[in-house]
């Protein structure tokens, strides 16, 4: 192992070479070896033409130069592969305007994908993404136009009469890794690491294919002062290790500081969780809410899922479940917004591959996520609008897995403003875009896959929830207040079944006092 600089890790990566980068959106970025890598293609031209490949990509959710905003600049990258590109705004909107060609795999099998990378494995065998744009019939992960003139990543076999997905294997030249410590032999730890990501599996994938692994750390420790178990990576796999500036060396986006409570080296009393005010989104979680039962394991989606841990704090059955997120954390409150994928008071930390290897196998009992667009089959899409482009991140693996999903939203968008009170929902002004249209954009959600996986599917919004069945979504909850015909069936573009015992929502969902809510 040799300690170099930033500014030397950017030589030593060719031209044209793949990348693996690791991070978790605001947790464990590289910054500063990107911020070597940027300022010297913006210095000299190089290294240029690189392809990348990564989890969730590395960002604030902003369009700051910071994460994989930093490789966007027009040569630096000519193919992406990756999960999820929405924390670096700026990278997905060059990938959405062709500048930069992608594939956008999901998160699990991506991961899965390094390991078998590592294995020197022909790929990942799997059923995750049938029927999705991951599906070759489909869009073969395929973003954008750029993506055709590249080779296919993923193929369709079938195997005793089972289809299934074959994402296939690529070499990796270069892997970039965050890490908390280095010894001085070169044995990276990650005590103040919130998320363990891909670290593990991306170094070996590059040390097997004959490239190199350059870590990011702290400082540099005494030889026999780590222990074992916090060693993740073995002196043996690691070339080169960068020490970052304290400012590039943060756990956390604009978190200065190690906050143990995210690694379970601590934990903090939460303060008393503020009651959100009654609004559409309160109801949306409330209403989720009512489907979970004691001692579930359930995954809930960035964005509006993230009000139903405000629900059941408010109901006091937070301690009655077990949250897990994708990245690795099960057990306490997943953190929000930049640093989503981390957790405050987690019971256990495992790697983003074995969380996946969990959830692939079915061990959740209900997800909660996130709705942007829901057709007339039931498919949604979470991962393209129009050229804004972010990527499936763990939906895929987690829809297709999981017995219960529950996806959530607002009926409509852009404009939209309701009033909640006395039981029941008024709306103001409708919003001017509807999320319920007649075919989505990209599927990210099949239902075709759920209805054969015999899966439970409700799609819950402020006005009206509906369940996934042959043939369409069925209308089996209105709001109070709400009109069928003008708030419901004409905001969408396409007619629902309705049932035949078609209820009204619960009305306490729509009053200001705690519902009561009691799981069994």
């Amino acid at each position: 192992m040799k300690v170099i600089t930033k500014e030397e890790a950017a030589k030593i990566i060719k031209d044209g070479d793949m990348v693996a980068i690791s991070g978790s959106g605001g947790s464990g970025s590289c910054e500063a070896i990107l911020t070597g890598i940027k300022d010297s293609f913006l210095n000299t031209g190089h290294p240029c033409n690189l392809k990348v490949t990564c989890g969730i990509s590395p960002g604030n959710l902003t369009n700051d130069d910071v994460g994989m905003n930093m490789l966007a600049k027009p040569g630096l990258v000519s193919l992406a592969i990756c999960a999820h590109l929405g924390m670096g705004r700026v990278f997905g909107n060059a990938i959405g305007s062709e500048q930069i060609p992608a594939f956008a795999v999901p998160l699990g099998v991506i991961n899965h994908l390094y390991r078998a990378i590592a294995g020197h494995e022909i790929g990942v065998l799997t059923k995750i993404g049938l029927n999705t744009f991951a599906d070759p019939r489909i869009d073969g992960c395929r973003t954008n136009e750029g993506a055709k003139k590249f080779p296919d990543i993923v193929k369709l076999i079938e195997i005793d009469g089972e289809e299934c997905l074959l994402y296939k294997s690529f070499p990796i030249n270069v892997a970039i890794i965050k890490a908390t410590y280095a010894d001085e032999e070169g044995n990276v730890s990650f005590e103040h690491e919130g998320v363990i990501g891909e670290q593990y599996n991306m170094a070996i994938a590059a040390h097997n294919s004959g490239g190199i692994v350059i870590a990011q750390v702290e400082k540099i420790v005494p030889d026999h002062s780590l222990r074992a178990r916090d060693v993740l990576v073995h002196s043996s796999y690691v070339d080169y290790v960068v020490v970052a500036e304290p400012d590039l060396s943060l756990g956390e986006y604009n978190i200065p500081v190690y906050r143990p409570e995210l690694t379970g080296d601590s934990r903090i009393e939460l303060s008393k969780v503020a009651i959100r005010p009654l609004d559409e989104r309160k109801v949306c979680g409330r209403r989720a809410a009512m489907e979970l039962h004691k001692n579930s394991v359930i995954n809930l989606g960035v964005g509006m899922p993230d009000s139903v841990s405000n629900v059941a704090a408010e109901e006091g059955f937070s301690d009655e479940i077990d949250l897990s997120v994708e990245s690795g954390p099960t057990g306490g409150v997943p953190v929000g917004g930049v640093c989503f994928g981390a957790a405050i008071n987690p019971e256990s930390v495992i790697p983003t591959a074995e969380q996946f290897d969990a959830y692939n196998g079915g061990c959740l009992d209900m997800a909660i996520l996130g709705l942007a667009e829901v057709d007339a089959l039931g498919n949604v899409n979470v991962s393209k609008f129009g050229t804004r482009v972010t990527g499936p991140g763990g939906f895929i693996n987690i829809t297709q897995s999981t017995k219960k999903v529950v996806f959530m939203g607002t009926f409509t968008a852009k404009g939209l403003d309701e009033e909640v009170g006395n039981g029941k929902l008024t709306i103001k002004a409708e919003g001017e875009k509807h999320k319920f249209v007649k075919s989505v954009q990209q599927i990210t959600f099949s239902a075709k896959q759920a209805l054969k996986n015999h899966q439970e599917i409700l799609y819950v919004t402020e006005r009206a929830v509906f369940k996934l069945v042959e043939g369409g979504i069925e209308l089996i909850e209105i709001a109070p207040g709400v009109d069928l015909q003008k708030d419901i069936l004409s905001q969408m573009d396409f007619t629902p079944k309705i049932s035949a015992n078609l209820k009204l929502m619960d009305e306490r969902i729509f009053k200001d006092e705690k519902m009561n809510l009691e799981l069994t």
